[in-house]
């Protein structure tokens, strides 16, 4: 099936399983995948050792990382469908949102930092549709034991914990575009059929 030109972004937690959707919806409807900067932010090894005094930087290098990004799939869409592994808005309500709350960014810095965040938005496109893949915490932290990123083993549960109720708080207020939920913890779309179809049938129903 063919899909109009459209912008979709995937949001989710740590482990939520966004990359690997993305890498499926690429593969089954010939799509442009936008992946997250983590591999190429050269301050991340240093922010989760010291979260305190990486966080700004850390924060700072992934807000103007998915402004570009942004705007790439915005020339990328005028081709062809795109879609984004963890948007703008995540960055900025849920991750550094939570590293302010929890004190690791201090007030002067985070008022620069929300200043330049609300410039941006207001300059952004929306998506048109907004997938959201909800998991458990467990399921997250099982899921981030499984892949073994090395910077990501010692995260403590408190700081995925704050991260999924920022998420979920995030969500409900969130009415930029359409959206859709997909409950993960169970959902096998690899190689389980029926999930695969009630996947795609769920998201061609938005497309």
């Amino acid at each position: 099936m063919g899909i109009s030109r459209k912008y979709i972004a995937v949001a989710g937690n740590m482990g939520s399983g966004k990359s690997s959707l993305v890498q499926f919806l690429c593969s089954h409807y010939k799509l442009e995948p936008f992946f997250e900067p983590n591999e190429e932010n050269p301050y991340l090894k240093d922010f989760y050792k010291d979260m305190r005094r990486w966080a700004f930087h850390s924060q700072m290098y992934f807000l103007a990382g998915k402004f570009r990004i942004h705007q790439e799939l915005e020339r990328a869409r005028s081709k062809v469908t795109v879609v984004q592994d963890r948007t703008i808005y995540e960055d900025a309500e849920i991750f550094a949102q939570n590293l302010y709350r929890s004190r690791k960014i201090s007030q002067r810095d985070w008022g620069t930092y929300q200043a330049l965040y609300q410039s941006i938005v207001r300059s952004l496109r929306p998506p048109d549709i907004m997938i959201y893949l909800r998991a458990s915490l467990r399921t997250v932290r099982k899921r981030i034991a499984f892949r073994g990123r090395p910077e990501e083993q010692n995260v403590p549960v408190s700081y995925l914990r704050r991260l999924t109720s920022l998420y979920e708080s995030w969500f409900e207020r969130y009415d930029l575009s359409p959206t859709l939920i997909l409950e993960t913890d169970k959902m096998d779309y690899g190689t389980d059929l029926l999930d695969r179809l009630d996947l795609i049938q769920r998201i061609e129903r938005y497309l």
